[in-house]
């Protein structure tokens, strides 16, 4: 049995005023396997947090069907909340408590009776680094302390499967890189299976065993990140031009020897080539006859980015960098 499965899930929100209904999950499909690191790749908008909001029962799909653990999450909604543990992009926390006592009210409301509430807000406070800090109040921890500390709120219960909505958004990289210990620790050592959405390529690359890319509310790629990044076939050959010869770079550049496709970004051109070393030297030479003035050229192995160019058109984290040219 899959831990999560969807088919043809969609969620749509209602015309507001002028506005056109807005069609947030578009129809995916989707099985997550029981034990994994699942990660949910996209940009903002893109129908990360809504699919999670369905998932976590926090509001009900259109159309289509959804199950957790094999529970429904429509008919069985009670049922699935109790089973799952959930960490939203929004960190919701009352900041006049402290780290304790949120963790021991959490425990109290999920029904953990006796002194377990106490003896298990210790653990999880010792889990994610803030025994110094479970006698301080919320509103002086940090935006690190509180992620932890909400991740932490998500498993006082000992959830079989835990929905993180970008744990590590806004995060320094010494906080994130904490998370992210901590999530791998959750699913080596405990089982959990994690369902974790991000806008990050690195976080998806770094953690998840196995990814979906979504954008627009439809899922355009998934598999291993090594799987993805080879079913491109090809290096990457990113160059940057003055924008108003970027038509004509593009135009010179669709005779060059080995090319299989080339994406359009803002002032950049991205070439899917088998060899891009030795595609430079051709490269330099073709924009220079069709006189256009070279910035930058890269050349680099497929990235879960070119992945995500390559089915959408657009890239999930702006502009690739570049290294100049002399």
């Amino acid at each position: 049995m899959d831990a999560i499965e969807a088919s043809g899930l969609v969620k749509r929100f209602p015309a507001r005023g002028d506005a056109a209904p807005v069609e947030a999950v578009a129809g995916i499909d989707l099985a997550v396997k029981e034990g994994e690191i699942f990660g949910f790749l996209g940009p903002n908008g893109a129908g990360k947090s809504t699919t999670v909001r369905v998932f976590t029962t926090l509001t009900k799909p259109t159309s289509g069907e959804a199950r957790v653990a094999g529970l429904d999450i429509v008919r069985n909604a009670q049922a699935v909340r109790r089973i799952i543990g959930v960490a939203l992009q929004e960190v919701g926390l009352d900041g006049r408590a402290t780290g304790r006592e949120l963790l021991e009210l959490q425990a109290h409301l999920y029904g953990v009776g006796g002194g377990e509430p106490a003896r298990r807000a210790r653990e999880l406070l010792d889990l994610v680094g803030l025994a110094d800090a479970a006698n301080r109040r919320i509103q002086t921890y940090s935006g690190g302390m509180k992620r932890r500390l909400d991740l932490a709120s998500a498993l006082v219960h000992k959830p079989r499967i835990l929905f993180l909505d970008e744990p590590t958004s806004g995060l320094d990289p010494a906080s994130r890189r904490t998370v992210w210990d901590e999530v791998r620790r959750l699913n080596d050592e405990d089982g959990i299976t994690v369902f974790l959405t991000t806008q990050y390529l690195e976080e998806a690359d770094e953690l998840a065993q196995r990814v979906a890319i979504i954008d627009a509310g439809s899922i355009v790629a998934e598999g291993t990140p090594a799987e993805l990044k080879g079913s491109i076939g090809a290096d990457v050959v990113t160059i940057t031009v003055p924008s108003e010869k970027i038509a004509r770079a593009e135009k010179a550049l669709a005779a060059l020897k080995g090319v299989k496709e080339i994406r359009r970004h803002k002032h950049a051109l991205t070439l899917f080539i088998a060899d891009g070393s030795k595609a430079v030297a051709a490269v330099v030479r073709l924009l220079d006859e069709a006189k256009v003035q070279l910035d930058s050229i890269t050349v680099a192995s497929p990235t879960l980015d070119d992945v995500f160019l390559r089915a959408t058109g657009h890239r999930i984290e702006g502009e690739t960098a570049a290294v100049g040219v002399a």
